[in-house]
């Protein structure tokens, strides 16, 4: 709730506000993959020592699989790009919110790298399955005692305070944009004369989330539950990528044959970044639960409804506009 009331408060005290929260987290797990680190390659008593396995596709020992890392790791990545969406309210707009982007995920890949790297061998791997619910927290602990367990905690809660904060700005946003289109009811894309932000979408982005939130924690074992909803919102963002790719193909498809250049930026690395993306998401909805299944079942049919709804009930103009492509 209060992350909401922020963001409806304005775009600028939401970066400030993202801003502190980001440098004290990343601080802290930062200085705890370190910590970590330096006690792995050290031999300190009870630490797991560095192997080629760490670094093998199928998982220390063979146990993993590379299919699920790697939708962990594009849930992982998923909103990095939230700079893109708020492009109207920054500097430099055509330059900044794609570098920001840019930026954020090379800079996002080192520090999970750090962490993976820093933090896996602190225990053994059956101390880490045991304690998987709340595996950060466990592992600060056996590096420092109880009291750096709890500023581990309060780095996730800052983490999770922020991921909030950062979901509730990007939905509203997209929501906002949708309105104007009218794919979506035209209240949704007002802006706030006093606080120069889409205050109704952002209150409903808001309430949904908090909704959201307690049906998840009602329902049954919070594990559990965290990891489907990591991968079912893999599988989204994947598929989401997938289309965004290839609406790039399509969208510079009169450049795409001008020069070499183009074609490999416009055409063949977002054709290739697509087919890798089908492919993770075919094999993980073969090997996915029939809850997992029916879940993505129920968004998509859901996704279905809105989109006949909007061109049926709203007319919306957009199912009007001739398909864009960029000139030479």
């Amino acid at each position: 709730m209060i992350m909401t009331v922020i963001a409806v408060i304005g775009i600028r005290p939401t970066a400030h506000t993202q801003v502190a929260l980001a440098a004290v987290e990343y601080a802290i797990l930062i200085g705890f993959s370190v910590a970590g680190l330096v006690a792995v390659l050290s031999g300190r008593p009870g630490t797991v020592p560095v192997t080629s396995g760490w670094f093998s596709a199928s998982g220390i020992g063979g146990h993993g699989s590379l299919t699920a890392g790697l939708l962990i790791g594009v849930f992982m990545f998923a909103g990095w790009d939230g700079t893109i969406y708020l492009n109207e309210e920054v500097r430099h707009r055509r330059v900044n919110p794609g570098r920001a982007a840019v930026f954020a995920v090379a800079i996002l890949g080192l520090i999970y790298l750090l962490a993976q790297v820093g933090l896996q061998g602190v225990v053994s791997p059956v101390q880490l399955q045991a304690n998987s619910s709340s595996v950060l927290v466990y592992i600060a602990q056996a590096l420092g005692g109880p009291g750096w367990a709890k500023v581990m905690a309060l780095g996730l809660a800052l983490s999770v305070s922020s991921s909030v904060g950062l979901g509730v700005v990007v939905l509203a946003r997209i929501i906002y944009a949708m309105a104007g289109r009218r794919v979506l009811p035209p209240a949704l894309g007002i802006v706030n004369r006093r606080f120069s932000t889409p205050v109704t979408a952002t209150v409903v982005i808001g309430l949904i989330l908090i909704a959201a939130t307690w049906a998840y924690l009602l329902s049954g074992p919070v594990a559990n539950l965290f990891l489907q909803l990591i991968d079912v919102t893999g599988l989204l963002f994947a598929s989401y990528y997938i289309l965004t790719a290839l609406a790039t193909i399509v969208f510079y498809r009169r450049r795409v044959a001008s020069n070499p250049w183009d074609a490999l930026m416009a055409g063949l690395l977002p054709f290739c970044a697509a087919g890798f993306l089908g492919w993770i998401v075919l094999k993980s909805v073969q090997a996915a639960p029939a809850s997992q299944r029916w879940s993505l079942a129920g968004i998509a049919g859901a996704g279905v409804l809105l989109m006949l709804a909007a061109r049926v009930m709203l007319k919306s103009p957009f199912f009007g506009i001739p398909r864009e492509s960029a000139g030479q």
